[in-house]
């Protein structure tokens, strides 16, 4: 009997975990150069996540909510005027928790189902199908992570970058049309370029060249055009970037711009959350390698390289263009890096880290400064020039930088479980599809989001209630008692 009942018992495990597995993997399609984990010929029959694998996601998807509450709360509102604080801080806070429900009532299921190529599908709306034994695939054959891991590692990606944008209209706009607008950004802005850029069937799926290529069909736009993108410079940063000069434009300049003092109130604030977005950051980018193994510890270095060396181009520049480096030009400065390197980080080297960032923390300056008085726009906590421009800057360096003749790791064959023969230029035009996609796309929904919202309950407060703050029009309280 009891043979009998382990045999059952066996049986029904056997069964149970081959009805998860017949979903497709759901995973971004940022492969990188990864060794084969299983034989090609066949995965695992019954894949068994690695303790150490779930353990370091766990950690990561924690450390990505600590970039957005308290460090990107902080880092933002410590640059706007005292009687802002708190609106930044309660926008901030309060986006985190609606992506975060969104996204397990059917951003998840749009994002990382089979669909077409811009659009996934509604079989796992609410969640459905998703258990405990369920798995998502990772970037090695035969290797997988639990699918709640990855489900709720991804819902801080979907958190954070609407809660971006903000910094573009900060100060000027109301609390019930900034929700709005990120309820309709989130819907048709970053769910259709996440499903572009980061679906693929996963490589179990690669065995052959007609495999691969049915598999490919499946794929996301992006994945198709061969763009890389690793921890999402096309989807959260080219994507928010635009949303926020978009709206910066439409919505218009701040009350006093260029004619009234108009600066952070506390850069102390700003250096403490820059500081935990630069921690927080590691989980963002080592944690989109769904592993814990050699690659994810080159992450880390390329994660920290770049950011130490867009830094100190950031202050050098500041300090040669206007004679003293500041502290507010060294934490933004941390930020371009760390933006330039997020689709790179997973292909190139250390020294194609490092280039990355002095080339960020250079040009990002040069937008916040120059190019923004010279275009005349008010992007109140430069989201355009940092996250725009450094997302520009890391998405088409990654086609030159990948190159394993410069460094960098190529791109892995999976039919042929090897790194392929590299090609820069036509990697560098795949980079190139994904940067214009993802302005395209972002700016026309982005404009049609604002001027929705607009018509149906308006975007900017009256002159009066700017003048007066956020804080207490808004939300009826202050962040500081005098």
């Amino acid at each position: 009997m009891k043979k009998i009942l382990t045999a059952f018992f066996l049986f029904i495990s056997l069964s149970l975990t081959g009805f998860a597995f017949a979903e497709e993997p759901t995973v971004p399609a940022d492969a990188p150069a990864v060794e084969s984990a299983a034989p090609a010929e066949a995965p695992a029959a019954t894949p068994v996540p690695e303790k150490g694998d779930v353990a370091w996601m766990i950690v990561a998807t924690v450390l990505v909510i600590l970039m957005i509450v308290p460090g990107l709360a902080l880092f933002y509102g410590g640059m706007v005027r005292t009687k802002n604080m708190l609106s930044v801080l309660m926008q901030v806070f309060v986006i985190f928790s609606l992506m975060a429900l969104l996204w397990a009532i059917y951003g998840y299921s749009i994002a990382f189902t089979e669909g077409n190529a811009f659009f996934g599908g509604f079989s796992k709306v609410f969640l459905k199908g998703v258990t405990p034994e369920s798995l998502a695939a990772t970037f090695s054959k035969g290797v997988y992570v639990p699918e709640y891991v990855y489900v709720v590692f991804q819902a801080t990606f979907a958190a954070i970058t609407p809660a971006l944008i903000v910094g573009a209209f900060a100060e000027r706009v109301k609390f019930s049309a900034v929700l709005l607008f990120m309820v309709l950004w989130f819907t048709f802005a970053y769910l259709p370029m996440a499903h572009m850029v980061w679906f693929w069937a996963g490589p179990d799926a690669y065995t052959d060249a007609a495999a691969a290529e049915a598999a490919g069909a499946t794929a996301g736009f992006l994945f198709q055009k061969g763009a890389l993108d690793f921890a999402g410079g096309t989807v959260v940063h080219i994507n928010a970037g635009i949303a926020g000069l978009i709206g910066c434009l439409l919505i218009g300049r701040r009350i006093g711009y260029k004619k009234e003092f108009i600066a952070p109130h506390s850069v102390t604030m700003t250096m403490i959350g820059a500081s935990l977005l630069w921690v927080g950051w590691f989980g963002f980018n080592v944690g989109s390698n769904l592993e814990a193994n050699g690659l994810a510890a080159m992450v880390f270095a390329n994660t920290l390289l770049a950011t130490a060396a867009a830094t100190l181009a950031w202050m050098s520049a500041e300090w040669l263009a206007r004679g003293k480096p500041s502290m507010l030009g060294a934490a933004s400065g941390a930020i371009a890096g760390l933006v330039a390197i997020t689709p790179a980080c997973g292909f190139v080297g250390p020294m194609g880290s490092i280039v990355l960032g002095l080339i960020a923390g250079t040009v990002c300056f040069w937008a916040v400064t120059s190019l923004k008085n010279i275009l005349g726009y008010d992007d109140s906590l430069d989201v355009f020039g940092v996250h725009g421009i450094g997302g520009i800057i890391g998405a088409l360096g990654t086609g030159i930088f990948a190159s394993p003749a410069l460094g960098g790791t190529g791109v892995y064959d999976y039919v042929a479980n090897a790194v392929g023969e590299y090609n820069m230029m036509a990697q560098v035009t795949s980079q190139a599809w994904g940067v214009g996609t993802a302005i395209i796309w972002s700016g026309v929904v982005s404009f049609i989001a604002y001027k929705i919202v607009d018509m149906l309950i308006g975007l900017r407060v009256t002159e009066e209630i700017e003048r007066q703050g956020l804080d207490i029009t808004e939300h009826g309280e202050t962040a500081y008692h005098l």
